[in-house]
């Protein structure tokens, strides 16, 4: 039996919207684009700039006209979230802090003119929207999450005739509930209480009628006077929660499998554009080996992704980089290509190096041939992530050469030089001495410069971009881009992941609305490969998933990697050829680096260790695949490749010059790929956390009731999804 469920939120915060007919559009876009990502307090203050959450709206003084900010227009007696320190127009600041003593969820609405009734029921004008005088219902919202402690628990049950029933694994107390469908407030009259302790939401309500034309997303946050829970998404089809995965598209980022490739390095399929420097200063590792454009053509034709499994390929950088040779490694204890050379240069077959931001590496191909690419990958249902570089340009690029005060300083006041600095100057230092950091905090290099990020989207038919050492790069360069994507592409499906090193909260401070949709999550990388190979414990991985969820959202789209053109092959790392504690880029050149130990010349021993080897190498895509997120996988590492640090990890493509071990790793890779994308528990369902322990890591993924257990077991190296 259910009784009416009273919802004890707290309506405050309120943001006026007073608009022109072209505001509203603006308004209404918003209301019906993609969730918002909330406001995450880490204390009782919180610093927001409205841009990170509705760029569309704050792009420039045009779409501010009119806006007013006002507070408490909604919230009971009491309430308690209050904003400070208002910066720009006080009518509608542009920055704030909010303050939020009561830890509480709260909501901050964005209304149409007319549309708020004032404390005594009185209404200004109709809404525009609506056409009613209290258009509260046609609000966007952005939630304001509390700085509490997280628990993983709360999961959707049951859906049938319109009803969607959550509840609470284990004992709670009484939940206050929001639920949003795009970025409309359910109304509160659908909820009620059922006597088990179990909720009930009736989809038959204004919002989702409002987005039931088509894809959206129900979102849901529950909190009690002690814990905020894990929120809940869940893809809605014409008002329906979606149930069999095969109605997603690669347009559902959740549902994504990221493939990362090097060009240079993946496949030959224009020999005709082949230019290798052949330089005796220039090691051949180095040196380009002519992949291109054709070459992924010509993979994605024979159906290599889609026997796979992939759906989203993350190329790397495709602008022009130098002619002639960079940088210098030397070589004090030799190496195993040359032992004649003391030394190499580099060429610039990574794409790292940029010298025109706005043009194509020759040597990849032609505009044609791109465009080729991504219409052939979009016909087989794949998008194409573009990897751009924002950080810095080629010292011999013509944008320096005519704006040599562009860059940073390569000297820090205290007279350290600025190279390699990344956390104590990480906004200024240089990479190396031939590619100099830009000053994108000054607003005439910010400017053109996120304007060439743009020129991709503008002229190719690009699905969004991986982006470079974010860290490096000022907050207001992304504040600035998002902004002009908002505006020049509103109705654009674009995602964007970005590279950071370090804690989540940094990491976290990037991934906002109005700047980037994820990062790579590399504390779970690095929780994972070191309790897999036996230096860490099963538990560390949990505690490591628990942090990033509550750090990004229980349905963040943070990717999971097997590895990556940076970091040593995990197969190495599984199989002992290499050690957490050695210099990756110095074995990389002085030995071979396989999948075991040199110098076991015993071959059973050898079959045996080849065994465990790849088996415990599998165990990363398990949980890559089967974690919420979106799994990455770096070329080869579907088949357990092996190397060392850069360049060892960048060996050519291989597709079927295999051993029998890789031939059944890409085999089963392949089938756990299959097995999340046809999972919607796997994709959209609540990670709840089972068991974990020295050995053993074990966790549910529930979705509509439907669940999914996840068992990994290092000791004996097994696993089971079930």
């Amino acid at each position: 039996m259910k009784k009416n469920f009273l919802f004890l939120s707290s309506l405050t915060f309120v943001l006026l919207l007073l608009s022109s007919c072209c505001e509203r559009s603006a308004l209404e876009r918003v209301r019906m684009s993609d969730p918002i990502k909330p406001v995450r307090m880490t204390g009782d203050v919180q610093h927001v700039v409205l841009t990170d959450y509705v760029p569309l709206l704050m792009a420039d003084e045009a779409n501010r006209e009119g806006l007013k900010w006002a507070f408490d227009l909604c919230a009971p007696a009491g309430a308690a979230l209050s904003a400070t320190n208002l910066l720009g127009d006080l009518a509608l600041p542009t920055e704030a802090d909010l303050v939020n003593p009561d830890g509480q969820i709260h909501l901050i609405y964005i209304l149409c003119e007319g549309g708020c009734s004032d404390k005594e029921g009185d209404s200004q004008a109709k809404c525009e929207v609506c056409g009613e005088n209290d258009c509260v219902e046609c609000a966007a919202v952005i939630p304001v999450l509390p700085c509490k402690p997280v628990r993983h628990a709360l999961v959707s049950r049951s859906y049938e005739d319109d009803e969607l029933t959550i509840m609470v694994e284990g004992a709670h107390k009484p939940l206050r509930l929001f639920a949003l469908v795009q970025n409309l407030l359910v109304p509160c009259e659908a909820w009620s209480a059922n006597e088990d302790g179990s909720y009930t939401l009736d989809l038959d309500n204004e919002a989702v009628s409002a987005c039931d034309d088509d894809r959206a997303y129900l979102r849901i946050y529950a909190e009690d006077e002690d814990v905020l829970y894990n929120d809940l998404l869940i893809p809605l089809q014409d008002g329906e929660p979606v149930q069999d995965a095969a109605l997603l598209t690669r347009h559902d980022n959740e549902a994504q499998v990221l493939y990362s490739l090097m060009v240079d390095r993946f496949e030959n399929g224009n020999l005709t554009n082949d230019w290798k420097m052949n330089s005796p200063e220039v090691l051949d590792i180095v040196d380009y080996h002519g992949g291109d454009f054709a070459g992924i053509t010509q993979r994605i034709k024979d159906g290599y992704f889609e026997r796979l499994g992939v759906n989203t390929l993350w190329i790397s950088p495709i602008t022009q980089n130098p002619w002639d040779a960079w940088g210098m490694y030397p070589f004090p204890n030799g190496n195993k290509y040359d032992p004649e050379c003391q030394y190499t240069k580099f060429s610039g077959y990574h794409g790292y190096w940029p010298i025109y931001n706005t043009s194509l590496e020759q040597r990849f191909g032609t505009d044609a041939e791109f465009r080729e690419m991504l219409q052939v990958a979009h016909k087989h249902n794949m998008n194409v992530v573009l990897d751009y570089v924002a950080n810095h340009m080629h010292i011999n690029s013509p944008t320096l050469q005519a704006h040599p005060d562009w860059h940073t300083d390569s000297i820090l006041p205290d007279g350290r030089r600025n190279f390699e600095l990344w956390d104590d100057a990480r906004l200024t230092t240089w990479f190396d001495v031939h590619i100099p950091t830009l000053d994108l905090e000054r607003p005439e290099v910010c400017d053109p410069m996120t304007d060439t990020a743009l020129y991709w989207l503008a002229n190719y038919d690009l699905d969004g971009f991986r982006h470079d050492a974010c860290k490096h790069i000022p907050e207001g360069y992304w504040r600035l881009m998002g902004q002009k994507m908002a505006v020049r592409f509103p109705d654009r499906h674009i995602w964007m992941i970005g590279e950071t090193y370090g804690s989540p909260e940094l990491i976290n401070g990037y991934v906002k609305t109005g700047m980037l949709n994820a990062q790579f999550d590399f504390n779970m990388y690095y929780s994972a490969i070191h309790a897999l190979c036996g230096e860490g414990e099963m538990a560390d991985i949990d505690r490591t998933i628990q942090q990033s969820l509550s750090a990004y959202g229980a349905h963040h789209t943070m990717g999971n990697i097997s590895g990556n053109h940076d970091q040593p092959r995990f197969a190495s790392f599984a199989g002992g050829a290499i050690g957490f504690d050695e210099n990756g880029k110095e074995v990389g050149w002085t030995r071979d680096c396989g999948l075991i130990p040199e110098g076991i010349t015993d071959a059973d021993e050898r079959l045996r260790l080849q065994d465990e080897a790849y088996r415990r190498a599998l165990l990363l895509e398990v949980l890559n695949l089967t974690l919420p997120g979106v799994p990455c996988i770096y070329q080869g590492d579907e088949y357990g490749e092996v190397g060392a640090n850069d360049p060892d990890n960048r060996r050519p493509m291989r597709f079927d010059d295999l051993n029998e071990h890789e031939r059944w790793f890409r085999d089963v890779v392949s089938s756990l790929i299959a097995q999340r994308r046809s999972s919607m528990p796997l994709l959209y369902g609540d990670y709840i956390p089972v068991a974990a322990d020295q050995d053993r890591l074990v966790f549910d993924r529930v979705y509509l009731g439907e669940r999914v257990r996840v068992s990994i077991d290092r000791k004996n190296l097994t696993y089971t999804i079930e």
